[in-house]
């Protein structure tokens, strides 16, 4: 993490010390009490008053109930927000120091596999930190408790909460909101970003010429085909919101777009995964960058001013805004968490999400909070890059919780990954999400 954002940190641990011992030296020191003349002789006493008992011993307060709770996150060094996350618990654990923690991290996947795992063997985690998409199999399975009951959920804005409902109930207590794709560009190599994909297409041939690549994106994961199916007018899910609809003229036509973008108009690398894409944005090997908001901190320290932050372009053929996935990251309480260890748990994602704690998340991640009283707070209304990120998100949609978006994702990934290898053509491909999509729902059943 960068200095001056630890400081950030160290300051509200100083703060908060600082109020504690305050308490401490008021509770301690008392002062004079005031004197009041008499204004008349008190009366005589008409009884005598009894024999004074022996004064009880003073008892010392029982000692605080130690809790050492293990919280998964699969928040990344990389983004620094693994640093925040660390940073959070430490300063709780400066005001309550019967209360510590270890913040264990894991790639996403991972998490959840690991999760599901842990928590069959009765050995889970005592909280997550993790992303809605987690919500349907671990309801599935019965694995994480409803927290309608146990924080008032109108506090957080829509947007990321719809995100993790399932059957009326409430799985997750939001700590941001977004987690959506958008356009990030280096005012350096490319003044201004493209507004649709024709004036995409037609920035290439001189950034190529100077030895730069137009735009790099992950090619591995379908959660960057997403938002250019949105553009091109389709969704992942019928109205029931879990009848798969890959097999359409607007998925071919997306991965249609996809397979030119790179064999026609060589605009994105023959390869590039996640951490490839990156690398080549953050050297100036690339002018454009389609990645999360989880990593605007890192690229607005890398970039500074030359680091612009734009809606992915629209659609020329439709005239239709590409629609990323919006949703958050989200505490999740284990099913099996309970009496004062979920009360401290339950306090803690309190004081993590309110309004102080959520504009500390904005300066230090660039993330957009998931509160609705710290939407209003000027470290987003006049930060420029902010702004962009909200302005993208606005033409985003919820991503689906269900637990047959697993299939989806796992279907889509080898076909697109096909595609974009140049050896399977777009109908054939999108044949085949559907048929495995089909196939794997069944499995649900």
């Amino acid at each position: 993490m960068k200095t001056h954002k630890w400081f950030t940190f160290v300051s509200l641990l100083l703060i908060a010390t600082m109020v504690l011992g305050a308490c401490a030296r008021a509770t301690e020191e008392p002062t004079e009490p005031p004197v009041v003349e008499p204004t008349e002789a008190p009366p005589e006493p008409t009884e005598v008053p009894p024999e004074p008992t022996a004064i009880p011993e003073p008892t010392e307060a029982p000692p605080a109930e130690e809790f050492e709770l293990v919280l998964w996150t699969q928040e990344g060094e990389a983004e620094e927000a693994f640093q925040f996350v660390v940073g959070m618990t430490e300063v709780y654990t400066a005001l309550h120091p019967n209360v510590t923690f270890e913040v264990v991290n894991k790639e996403t996947e991972i998490l959840r596999e690991d999760f599901q795992t842990a928590a069959l063997a009765g050995a889970s985690p005592d909280l997550l930190w993790t992303v809605n998409d987690h919500a349907g199999p671990f309801t599935a399975a019965e694995l994480i408790q409803p927290v309608d009951d146990l924080v008032d959920v109108s506090n957080y804005v829509d947007g990321a909460l719809s995100a993790v409902v399932l059957g009326g109930q409430t799985w997750g207590v939001p700590i941001t909101s977004g987690n959506h794709l958008m356009l990030y560009y280096n005012k350096s190599l490319i003044a201004e970003a493209p507004a649709t994909t024709d004036e995409l297409i037609a920035a290439g041939p001189d950034l190529i010429a100077q030895g730069i690549t137009p735009l790099v994106y992950n090619q591995t994961e379908p959660f960057w085909l997403v938002p250019w199916l949105g553009g091109f007018g389709g969704a992942v899910f019928a109205e029931d919101g879990v009848t798969p609809t890959l097999n359409t003229p607007e998925m071919v036509a997306t991965l249609q777009f996809l397979h030119d973008i790179k064999f026609v108009h060589n605009l994105v690398p023959v390869e590039s995964d996640y951490d490839g894409a990156d690398t080549l944005f953050k050297e100036g090997s690339a002018a454009m960058i389609i990645n999360g908001d989880w990593t605007m901190g890192p690229y607005v320290d890398t970039f500074g001013e030359d680091l612009g932050v734009a809606r992915i372009p629209e659609i020329s053929a439709t005239g239709i805004w590409p629609a990323p996935y919006t949703s958050g990251k989200y505490f999740m309480i284990p099913v099996d968490v309970e009496g004062s260890k979920l009360d401290v748990i339950v306090d803690f994602v309190t004081w993590a999400t309110n309004a102080e704690n959520q504009a500390i998340m904005v300066t230090v991640l660039n993330r957009l909070p998931a509160l609705k009283a710290a939407m209003t707070n000027p470290v987003i209304s006049e930060d420029l890059y902010l702004k962009g990120s909200a302005d993208q998100m606005s033409v985003g949609t919820a991503m689906p919780t269900v637990l047959e978006m697993r299939c989806n994702w796992d279907s889509m990934k080898p076909e697109m990954q096909a595609v974009l290898a140049d050896t399977k053509t777009p109908e054939d491909a999108a044949a085949a999400m559907q048929e495995a999509a089909e196939t794997c729902i069944m499995t649900l059943e």
